[in-house]
């Protein structure tokens, strides 16, 4: 395979994106020096326990969080993938971020494995509701008198079955499979670039850095994601 990817070769393309992919963007990572968990304690404000307890503290936690996710802006690497997505249609996202980056992008066929910072549901009525207000949320809990809870997959929960499905049946289906910037420690997701590969899919790494997913990837890029797309893609101009 040539150095540059002609996309109209595949019938269906993946792009797997983890927290590195928003990090280019000044989004902070989770996990690691530095990252949000370093600085706060998950059990206090990312848990249905941690919500039960203090549901006001965990929405202001995340009312912060949508604050701070408005303050950056998509980078070139969300903007090449929603220009080939324009170009193609047989382009899908399966991201772990729950920032909303690639919609930003203009990206469409996004599947939200963790959730959205820009949903909110009630689990009383079983809604889910776009809140795209920014910083904080158009109201704290619904008519029925229940506290909103943020959409997103917190720890000890379990993910959403239908949107692992989902994802499931479009990376088994690909033939060419592109991770950016996922460590590979969290699973299912963990799982995916295996499965793309044992369904007969051309896998390629997008990181500076080996990770514990390396081994399945028949091409390694080790840049950061907007440089590894460009150079994958041959994009000449700067957007």
């Amino acid at each position: 395979m040539n150095d540059v990817i002609d996309v109209s070769k595949f019938n269906q393309i993946i792009f797997f994106t983890g927290a590195g992919m928003s990090a280019e963007s000044g989004v902070p990572t989770y996990r690691g020096e530095g990252g949000i968990w370093d600085e706060y304690k998950w059990e206090n404000y990312a848990c249905q326990n941690a919500f039960e307890r203090d549901p006001k503290g965990v929405l202001a936690f995340h009312e912060l969080r949508r604050i701070e996710a408005l303050k950056c802006t998509p980078h070139r690497g969300h903007q090449y993938i929603s220009r080939l997505q324009q170009c193609y249609n047989h382009i899908w996202i399966v991201t772990q971020n729950i920032d909303g980056m690639h919609q930003r992008a203009g990206s469409e066929n996004i599947i939200e494995l963790h959730g959205s910072l820009w949903r909110i549901r009630c689990d009383q009525e079983g809604k889910i509701m776009e809140d795209l207000k920014q910083g904080s949320y158009r109201a704290q809990e619904c008519n029925c008198g229940t506290w909103l809870r943020p959409d997103i997959i917190w720890f000890q929960d379990m993910l959403n079955d239908k949107v692992v499905s989902k994802a499931n049946d479009i990376i088994s289906s690909c033939d060419l499979f592109i991770s950016i910037g996922t460590s590979g420690v969290v699973w299912p997701a963990a799982g995916y670039p295996k499965m793309a590969k044992d369904n007969g899919a051309y896998c390629i790494e997008i990181n500076p850095e080996e990770t514990e997913l390396t081994y399945y990837f028949d091409k390694t890029i080790r840049l950061p994601a907007s440089t590894g797309l460009r150079d994958l893609f041959g994009f000449e101009d700067e957007i």
